[in-house]
């Protein structure tokens, strides 16, 4: 599969009252046709601001995009004009934001708004817009579609809005779908068949997806490989089982070993991380995970660890210089994917 995405060194900075600060720090990957990348970490880790840096959606000021580049089709977007990268955005790249109430006009009909769409990215005529919009909505599993077009956003559920704005990313057959924690504030039910469409979308439509999220559940149902994110960094990046199976970094394994168990007993206390994630205006010295990590040694407030290899095995990198978390497979608690 060839490389739709590549992301290289990618650096944002924002200003605020409290200083400046790195929201995003030295992120890379590469992301295949076909293929879903999983984003995970705590909130305010670095996960949406990477994604919207993509897209050129940073707002200036107070953000800015430091360094970095974002390889698509031979071009780098971030070095693209404003009016290149409208044509590009929800057209081959597109994005599903994680409130479709915020994220769609109250004023305007879903057919419009996907009319829209259509008109703008493939000259298409109101007419021909609306009839394909209808289908677009169809596509998604909304029943009547042709009457759904007429609708207002407040007079769909959740669940509606949302299969909408999936409905409104796809219209133009994306290379590269990002998914903005697709399924938050819907139920579970809900949240199962928003993940089972858009994995039967991508099957048959062969787009990559960078799907964001704090839910390990999803993650290891939809990902092929997973990028764990703190502090604006990649602490870890492996292919999902093994990532499951034997986490390496500290990290990781605090957020696995959070994962509530059937199997656990009701009077066992669910695993946290101590602490809070640290402020981006103030990290401390060397790994920003050091404070809460139990393996915590004098070496790693010295510098921050670079993403390396682990066993040489280039599929797997976490940035930690604990020999045991470079050299050892250490299964984690936590059920993988099957």
């Amino acid at each position: 599969m060839g490389i739709v995405l590549d992301v290289r060194d990618l650096a944002v900075r924002f200003d605020t009252h409290g200083g400046s600060l790195r929201a995003v720090d030295g992120v890379s990957f590469r992301l295949k046709a076909g293929e879903t990348l999983g984003l995970v970490g705590e909130s305010g880790s670095g996960k949406s601001v990477t994604n919207l840096a993509l897209l050129g959606l940073i707002p200036s000021p107070p953000g800015a995009i430091e360094s970095g580049t974002v390889m698509f089709d031979g071009r780098d977007l971030l070095k693209l004009p404003t009016s290149e990268l409208r044509k590009l955005r929800g057209n081959r790249i597109s994005m599903i934001f994680q409130d479709p109430m915020t994220s769609l006009n109250p004023l305007l009909t879903v057919g419009r708004q996907l009319g829209e769409v259509l008109e703008v990215h493939q000259g298409m005529s109101r007419r021909e817009a609306s009839k394909r919009a209808a289908k677009g909505l169809g596509d998604v599993g909304i029943p009547a579609p042709e009457e759904r077009l007429e609708a207002y956003p407040h007079e769909l559920s959740g669940g509606m809005r949302q299969r909408v704005m999936i409905a409104m990313a796809l219209l133009c057959d994306p290379e590269v779908l990002i998914a903005d924690e697709p399924t938050t504030a819907l139920d579970v039910t809900i949240q199962a068949q928003i993940l089972e469409l858009l994995a039967d979308l991508q099957q048959r439509r062969g787009t990559a997806i960078i799907m964001i999220t704090h839910d390990l559940g999803v993650v290891a149902g939809m990902a092929d490989r997973v990028n764990v994110m703190y502090a604006g960094r990649v602490v870890e990046s492996a292919p999902v089982r093994p990532l499951f199976r034997s986490p390496a970094h500290p990290y990781t394994r605090a957020l696995l070993a959070s994962i509530p168990r059937l199997a656990a007993s009701t009077d066992e206390d669910l695993a946290a991380i101590p602490g809070s994630p640290p402020d981006l205006a103030d990290l401390p010295p060397g790994c920003a995970f050091g404070p809460r990590c139990t393996r915590v040694r004098d070496e790693c407030r010295a510098a921050a660890p670079p993403l390396v290899e682990l066993d040489g095995d280039a599929a797997r990198r976490a940035a930690c210089i604990d020999s045991d978390v470079l050299h050892t497979e250490s299964p984690s608690s936590a059920e993988g994917p099957r």
